[in-house]
């Protein structure tokens, strides 16, 4: 006969008892509680334990002795075959089994070492990794410049009194509650300090170019507090990493990016926002020929899937880890509506959305329409053909200088001048490129 429940969260079940089965027990403790089942198969199938009477006395006993809390021990009879359930109850503070801590992740039992240990410690004492006090960190080391910025932000979205940012520094500090008696705070440090990566190691952002995943181009990383960051990061992205397509309405030179630089603001603050500061890993941005990924060390509630993530309409509230005061200057307001936002501009932009999955954290992966081919295409359409490497390139090149010359362009794109003649008027017969005024003082203007 079988048990009419499942191994979860919060169920297991054992063939037989093991005294090295109380690390379940603390698990369990250290979780949401939980009842172990002794006498059962994985399968639910109850197969009897003989022993049944003295495991009874013996088990809490036990469990007392080694992890100093009480559990329920209950034993019943199914079909003439005896089996215990072992009750634990959620503990408010951290249990230790012989030094070591575990925890229940679905249906299993994990011990938990470096940051995530940090972090469950940190959550059992009521507190959070960045609410821990910083020694030698004092108000001299603040910047004053990144709290004027956090003034200037903060006032725009209009979601802090404007009273409030008129106290001086220190005052302002106390009220955000980022000290903690005569200590700053870490968050105070990726907020406001002169150098806050002398303080949390792997808080910056790093960004590379790759002409595939084993070729690395160029790259930069960018420091500073996280409302410079922010800033930084976007002028990089859209001066030095990613390409815009180049287009004339009439005399009007129009720019067009690969992605939304709306939407891609909005992924890079809720990386930013989110992110596990005490996992040491800077946020990573790869930016490739046709795409853009970007990954960010930080968890998900374990209410939440991708697919809650993903869903449009969800209203569910995101409840972070880790809140800093960042959220403060009206950024975003969870990473539901921030992700809903991601989709909408994206979509709004060019008709791509987004990609995101999990992997040791969050990844966003933005996908590039390729303007260049439909450009080709559009003319292909007309003239039967796309562009030759040449045409492109005296394409590019007009687009960045109308008033060129052809000997310029011959210079340039390495051909003669006779053959940039000859593309020119290729060009103009294809409709796509038409001469303003004359030689003298005249401009080249670009028809798409």
């Amino acid at each position: 006969m079988k048990l009419k429940l499942n191994e979860s969260q919060t169920i297991e079940f054992k063939r037989l008892w093991k005294d090295d089965y109380i690390k379940w027990v603390c698990a369990f403790a250290n979780s949401e509680g939980g009842t172990i089942y002794i006498g059962i198969e994985d399968d639910g199938e109850i197969v009897g334990i003989e022993n049944a009477k003295k495991l009874l006395e013996d088990i809490p006993n036990k469990v007392r002795d080694i992890l100093g809390v009480m559990v329920d021990v209950n034993r019943h009879v199914e079909s003439g075959k005896e089996y215990l359930e072992i009750v634990t109850e959620n503990y408010p503070y951290p249990i230790s089994y012989k030094g070591s801590y575990y925890y229940r992740s679905g249906s299993s039992t994990q011990g938990l070492k470096g940051a995530a240990l940090d972090k469950f410690l940190f959550r059992k004492q009521g507190k959070k990794w960045d609410g821990v006090p910083v020694p030698y960190f004092g108000f001299n080391d603040l910047d004053h410049y990144a709290i004027e910025l956090f003034r200037e932000k903060a006032n725009k979205k209009k979601r802090i009194d404007a009273e409030l940012l008129k106290e001086s520094d220190e005052m302002l500090v106390d009220k955000l509650h980022l000290r903690e008696g005569d200590y700053l705070k870490r968050a105070t440090t990726l907020l406001f300090s002169k150098d806050p990566q002398k303080y949390v190691a792997g808080s910056t952002i790093k960004i590379g170019y790759f002409k595939s995943d084993s070729d690395l181009v160029y790259q930069d990383q960018v420091e500073g507090n996280l409302f410079a960051q922010v800033d930084k990061t976007m002028d990089l992205i859209f001066t030095k990493y990613l390409k815009a397509i180049i287009t004339y309405e009439g005399i009007q030179r129009v720019e067009s990016f690969p992605i939304s630089e709306l939407a891609f603001r909005e992924a890079l603050v809720n990386a930013v926002v989110h992110k596990d500061y005490a996992s040491q890993n800077s946020i990573q941005i790869s930016v490739y020929d046709d795409k853009l990924l970007m990954w960010n060390a930080g968890e998900l509630p374990t209410q939440w899937t991708l697919e809650t993530l993903k869903h449009k309409h969800s209203s569910e509230p995101f409840n972070p880890a880790i809140a800093y005061p960042f959220f403060l200057a009206g950024y975003i307001e969870s990473w539901g509506r921030g992700i809903e936002k991601i989709i909408e501009e994206s979509q709004k932009f060019n008709g791509i959305t987004p990609n995101f999955r999990w992997q040791n954290g969050l990844w966003v992966e933005f996908y590039f329409n390729n303007l260049g081919e439909k450009v080709g295409e559009k003319v292909g359409e007309k003239v039967g053909e796309k562009f030759t490497e040449n045409q492109s390139n005296i394409i590019e090149q007009i687009s960045i200088n109308p008033k060129i010359s052809a000997k310029q362009l011959s210079e340039i794109v390495g051909i003669s001048s006779r053959k940039i003649e000859e593309n020119i008027k290729k060009l103009k017969e294809f409709g796509v490129l038409k001469r303003v005024g004359g030689a003298k003082g005249g401009h080249w203007e670009i028809i798409t």
